[in-house]
């Protein structure tokens, strides 16, 4: 809407502010759930600014997207230059022999007959038994990654395991830029220069350097770390969680692809921060996440284009700040905040994307049942705020945990005394020895990581006490039985490149 028309005369309409990933994955949703409701949904962003065109991976969440919007990975996914993500091999996060490397898989249906040996064994292992406790023994995604294997599996097949994806994140901004546009969305490019606000407070407009006047009932800023309306406009604290976690910069150079394609994310330590490594179907996404407290942005660059052999100047290369935290209210008055405007945890599990579309879908939710108002925004801001703060919690365990001893950055992490109550409690029951489902239940987090999640993140470490004299354990797990059903059930799933249709 603009200046030339009444405000008053579409009763319910919704303007994004920024496009991006957020801002697209936004409009679909809502033109998905809302339009329907005589909602009509505008997207503005600005001509000047482009989408950071970097690797990206996912939860097994995404799926779930493209399923709500009815497109299959045919019809997106070549277009985006995705590949398929069985989960994530974290190496040298660890000194502890034996656990320098291990896999975090997608919880899945297989794990059932697999997983329950794995929680004894760390059990007892934990309590001194010489048990095998490594994950990477009791899951099947583990298997299928290591041997090139995707998730996808021959017809008829009957085992389905989760998974998640890599992809181009300009690539499939642009292609959720053109489904939303498809299905009606109004796309105004201008470039925002003032925002006006009724007496209440609400947002009323925005202004844009032409004088054009876009105004709405309810806005989404998508805007990223600026934050224009919910932050700057409406003056939304912002929670940092910079204590918590040190990094916030990073570097991006993308590298030749490798062949065949692997099908896992891998994040190696490194001198202060750790590196990325997604495979795209055209290139491989390379990039370093750090801390600039103890490296600087050249240090930084210089340290991944060794680490890659790319001392080639004239491949190019993105550096990037983060802002790590979130906000205290992601939705006020009439606006909610989505992407980086709202908060961001920095890359590490892959959960960027997943807080975006968590976020749209429960602010879909609260607001429909609550009549299309305001009726149930402090519980929704509630439930996006323990989501942010119980997914930091794991990420931050990931350094926490961690046994490296070769640098300052290292060992600040391992020392850092600013964990929340909710992961000391989880430490702590880890290194007595109890039973850390219990407490994971206890807490009530098991919907942010499941218990299999904590125990392969601890255990991946080789968080056990030092064994003494070998003890025999109370119940042994039959580990030939175990490695039999995940070899049984691999056979169905077929190499990464066919799943691709790249061969």
């Amino acid at each position: 809407m603009t200046t030339s028309e009444n405000p008053h005369t579409v009763e319910k309409s919704i303007v994004i502010l920024g496009g991006g990933t957020a801002g697209w994955m936004a409009a679909n949703l809502l033109q998905h759930h809302l339009a329907q409701h005589g909602f009509k949904i505008s997207l503005v962003e600005s001509p000047d600014i482009g989408i950071i065109g970097v690797g990206e991976g996912s939860t097994p969440q995404m799926k779930q997207f493209f399923n709500t919007l009815g497109i299959s990975e045919q019809e997106w996914m070549s277009k985006c230059h995705a590949t398929f993500k069985n989960g994530i091999k974290f190496q040298g996060w660890s000194s502890n022999i034996g656990f320098q490397d291990y896999f975090h898989p997608f919880a899945s249906f297989p794990d059932k007959q697999t997983a329950g040996g794995f929680l004894v064994n760390c059990l007892l292992r934990r309590q001194g038994h010489d048990v095998d406790a490594h994950p990477d023994q009791y899951f099947l995604s583990a298997y299928l990654a290591k041997n090139g294997l995707s998730p996808k599996t021959q017809a008829n097949f009957p085992v389905a395991i989760n998974y998640a994806y890599h992809f181009d994140s300009a690539k499939l901004g642009n292609y959720l830029q053109y489904l939303a546009t498809d299905k009606g969305v109004k796309h105004i490019q201008s470039k925002i220069q003032q925002v006006q606000t009724h007496p209440s407070g609400d947002i009323k407009c925005l202004v844009g350097d032409k004088g054009e006047e876009i105004c709405a009932d309810w806005f989404i800023d998508c805007s990223g770390f600026s934050s224009v309306l919910l932050q700057k406009t409406l003056g939304v604290e912002f929670v940092s969680f910079a204590d918590n976690l040190f990094n916030d910069s990073a570097v991006a150079i993308p590298s030749t692809k490798t062949t065949p394609l692997p099908v896992q994310t891998v994040a190696q330590a490194l001198s202060s921060g750790w590196s990325w490594e997604i495979p795209l179907t055209n290139r491989i996404g390379n990039g370093y996440v750090y801390s600039s407290r103890y490296i600087n942005a050249e240090e930084a660059e210089t340290e991944l284009r060794q680490k890659l052999n790319i001392l080639d100047a004239d491949v190019p290369v993105r550096h990037l700040n983060m802002r790590i935290g979130r906000v205290a209210k992601h939705w006020y008055k009439n606006c909610l905040a989505v992407g980086l405007s709202q908060g961001f945890i920095e890359p590490l599990e892959a959960t960027a994307l997943h807080l975006v579309q968590e976020t749209i879908e429960s602010f879909i939710s609260a607001f429909q049942s609550g009549g299309f108002t305001e009726k149930h925004q402090n519980e929704f801001n509630q439930r996006i705020n323990h989501r942010f703060d119980g997914i930091r919690d794991y990420i931050v365990c990931h350094y926490k945990m961690n046994t490296r001893t070769d640098t300052a950055y290292w060992l600040d992490n391992a020392a850092n005394q600013h964990i929340s109550a909710s992961l000391s409690h989880i430490i702590e029951c880890w290194q007595r020895g109890a039973d850390l489902t219990a407490e994971i239940e206890r807490q009530n987090i098991a919907h942010y990581y499941p218990a299999v999640s904590w125990h392969c993140l601890l255990a991946g470490y080789g968080q056990f006490p030092v064994l003494g004299a070998k003890q025999p354990a109370s119940h042994q797990v039959n580990q030939q039985e175990i490695s039999h059903f995940i070899q049984q059930c691999a056979k169905g799933f077929i190499p990464h490149q066919q799943a691709l249709k790249l061969e």
